[in-house]
């Protein structure tokens, strides 16, 4: 299959979010609700208004990867102090629309509460899409490190299924034009961007992707790069992309961090290789005899103890690319 198409042009306006249907939870928004001694720039009550049917939980939280398992919600350095069970109360998050009409789109917005760093991160998820579990519980893990995360409905309520036949994934995929997830990108990118300044947080932005996710991260950062106004993207990390075009390496600016498996036949290591060469600030991180998605769905305790390092060294390059810079 060819390379996806990655000019897409920007959306000149990004819609705020509308008053959605009742079953949905209006786009809330990480500004701070004022309250005596409450530290600026730090949302301390979230102004989330969902209905009875909402899915998402109205409170904070956070969940462990696998079910009995306590919660890794590793904290940055300078909150190394607090124990995973009190960081996973740092987590609030809710469903959100962003735009209108034909042109809305889905996404479920993590906000870090007492340690907000101040920042975001767009996460974009696999092919199963924005409310599979293996995605949500790394969100909510990036969260808890104080990032505000928003994760996207890269496939407007259509992601693949592990129960449909491999035979009608090109057919799927083709229903998934590259110009409308990209533009649907934008627009998050833009609308978070609003939330922190409209916060009075900080405009840095960073970006981690999953598999077709990471691919997209390599045309979003490639797009970045190109924009007549200043780069969004701060930093990026790459876990095991699919379908990417090395030669974007070319036009990429913002520091990557890629990751993969040398057993992946999904995310070739010649093609880590390749960007690492291309891109300015570039790391590829290559897992021995790991094979596609460890990082975020670990098969084994071997796997576990490479995503549990994978996952500290995102951490550490979003230290070092996103806040420290």
């Amino acid at each position: 299959m060819a390379p996806a198409a990655v000019a897409a042009a920007r959306p000149s306006s990004v819609p705020r979010a509308p008053s959605p249907p009742r079953h949905q939870v209006r786009a809330c928004s990480l500004r701070c609700a004022a309250r005596p001694g409450a530290r600026p720039g730090y949302n301390h009550q979230a102004l989330y208004k969902p209905s009875a049917t909402a899915l998402s939980v109205q409170r904070p939280y956070c969940r462990s990867r696998q079910q009995g398992r306590q919660p890794r919600c590793s904290q940055q350095t300078e909150v190394a102090s607090v124990d995973d069970d009190e960081a996973c109360e740092l987590v609030r998050g809710a469903d959100v629309v962003i735009g209108e009409g034909d042109d809305s789109v889905r996404a479920h917005l993590l906000e870090a509460v007492k340690n907000n760093n101040g920042t975001g991160v767009l996460l974009l998820s696999d092919i199963f899409g924005f409310e599979d579990s293996a995605t949500r519980d790394f969100a909510y893990r990036v969260a808890c490190n104080g990032y505000n995360v928003l994760v996207p409905d890269l496939f407007r309520g259509n992601p693949w299924r592990k129960s449909l036949p491999m035979d009608g994934f090109e057919q799927w995929l083709a229903q998934h034009a590259p110009a409308r997830v990209s533009g649907d990108i934008d627009a998050c990118t833009r609308w978070l961007l609003d939330e922190l300044t409209a916060a009075g947080l900080s405009k840095k932005l960073g970006v981690v992707g999953f598999c077709y996710g990471g691919g997209r991260l390599l045309e979003t950062l490639a797009r970045d790069s190109q924009s007549q106004n200043a780069a969004f993207f701060r930093a990026g990390v790459c876990f095991y992309g699919s379908r990417m075009d090395a030669s974007l390496g070319d036009r990429v600016a913002a520091p990557v961090l890629f990751v993969c498996g040398d057993g992946d036949p999904l995310c070739p290591v010649e093609t880590m290789r390749e960007l690492e060469r291309r891109a300015g600030i570039c790391r590829a991180l290559v897992y021995a005899g790991r094979g596609h998605g460890f990082a975020h769905r670990p098969q084994s305790v071997e796997e576990d103890a490479d995503a549990e390092d994978a996952f500290n060294a995102m951490r550490a390059w979003l230290q070092d690319h996103l806040l420290a810079a």
